[in-house]
């Protein structure tokens, strides 16, 4: 029996898409990367998971994509974006997410928010 170096993908062939995933702190039980359905690694599905405390403690989100051949940390993109829906529907930071937009965001620039009351008052 001949000796090959050849081993098989488990990426699927001619599939070039970006796969999101999460690296979550169990505390003790240590990190893992947060199993996933196929169809739910989009950045979409990913914030959406998160909105929703779906991760425990998250501490990173990569994304690659194998038929590109690359791959990166996308957590200050996620961060920027879990940031800006959380101000726009006006809700609290869910508690699983503190620690991850403290340490991804960088510096806020806070915004003065003015009704149009405030408007109406300085005519």
């Amino acid at each position: 029996m001949s000796k090959s170096d050849w081993t098989p993908s488990i990426v699927p062939r001619g599939d070039d898409q970006d796969v999101y995933l999460v690296v979550d702190d169990l505390g003790r039980l240590g990190r893992i990367w947060c199993e996933a359905d196929y169809e739910d690694t989009t950045f979409e599905t990913i914030v959406a998971d998160m909105l929703t405390a779906q991760y425990k403690n998250p501490i990173g989100i990569f994304c690659f994509n194998t038929g590109e051949g690359w791959s990166r940390d996308v957590s200050a993109d996620v961060a920027r974006e879990l940031r800006r829906l959380i101000d726009l529907e006006q809700r609290d930071v869910p508690q699983s997410l503190e620690e991850f937009l403290e340490r991804h965001e960088g510096p806020r620039q806070l915004t003065l928010r003015l009704g149009l009351t405030g408007l109406q008052n300085r005519r």
